[in-house]
């Protein structure tokens, strides 16, 4: 047992690739926490899915991809803001718009480029090619992004929970929200590597979705969303490297088997508790 978990790190991209994965699967549970509570699900989705063109257009450019990435994720969160404000859509609905038609123009742009190993790495992550300096600026992106949402976590409750009352007591409202939503850009570039932008929404949803089902207090959702999401980062890189599967799948299998079991056996909420507690009171009144 000791030699399964050993043996992998003799190897310096596996401990490049395990602390990459821990570092963005951490910091992307955390902000799943508040994702799941503001029924954001979907736009972690459409940030996800719209940075795609800003990344074909800096690899066209010869600048850095995660700037191209996270210029279009601020963009597209902007225009599901103009398209909510001037026009009587759903949200829902425009966020489908803006995600959908950039993802395909990224699609399209990815097209007209010769070389597209490297842009198909951005598509579904190539975490075991990461480097050391690729280390350090997903450890600087996850720093400041874990800062910030630390700092300000009871503003954010607040706002998650009872946007009126905190708007009551002079809080911002706006300017978290869209804060809030900077730090999702900033986390998607910061998971681009691990997972790609196919599968980085799996880790905005999963781990706050797994929480939700398993403890009660915001401060404990956290807590275990972020566990969940690094415990998820640890089993897929060592699967991908004993199977030799896909390091993204593999991670993201994993979080859905926590997320499985949650909902069998949560004390409060899965599938078995609510099974037992509703076969007691007809217990109860037999006897």
């Amino acid at each position: 047992m000791i030699d399964l978990l050993l043996t992998p790190l003799q190897y310096p991209f596996m401990q490049n690739a395990l602390a990459v994965a821990v570092i963005s699967a951490a910091v992307c549970g955390m902000l799943s926490a508040w994702l799941v509570l503001m029924g954001w699900s979907l736009m972690g989705e459409a940030v996800a899915h719209s940075i795609l063109p800003g990344v074909v257009l800096a690899f066209i450019l010869g600048i850095p991809l995660g700037v191209g990435a996270f210029v279009f994720g601020l963009a597209a969160v902007a225009l599901i803001g103009v398209l909510g404000q001037t026009t009587t859509l759903k949200r829902d609905t425009t966020i489908g718009v803006v995600f959908t038609s950039l993802f395909a123009l990224g699609l399209v742009l990815m097209s007209t480029v010769t070389t597209q190993t490297h842009l198909q790495h951005i598509l579904f992550g190539n975490v075991l090619g990461t480097s050391r300096i690729d280390l350090y600026q997903v450890a600087a992106l996850g720093t400041v992004t874990a800062t910030v949402l630390l700092i300000k976590r009871r503003d954010f409750t607040l706002v998650a929970f009872d946007r009126t009352y905190a708007r009551a007591i002079g809080l911002p409202v706006g300017v978290l929200t869209g804060v809030l939503l900077v730090l999702l850009a900033l986390t998607t570039v910061t998971a681009l590597q691990t997972l790609g932008v196919i599968l980085v929404v799996a880790a905005l949803v999963i781990p706050g979705a797994t929480a939700f089902l398993l403890v009660r207090s915001f401060g404990a959702m956290l807590a275990v969303s972020a566990g969940v999401g690094a415990l998820a980062a640890v089993a897929g890189v060592y699967a991908s490297y004993w199977w030799d599967v896909s390091t993204g799948g593999a991670i993201v299998l994993a979080a859905t088997a926590q997320f499985a079991l949650a909902y069998l056996f949560s004390p409060r909420q899965g599938l078995i508790a609510q099974a037992w507690r509703r076969r007691r009171p007809s217990q109860t009144v037999e006897a």
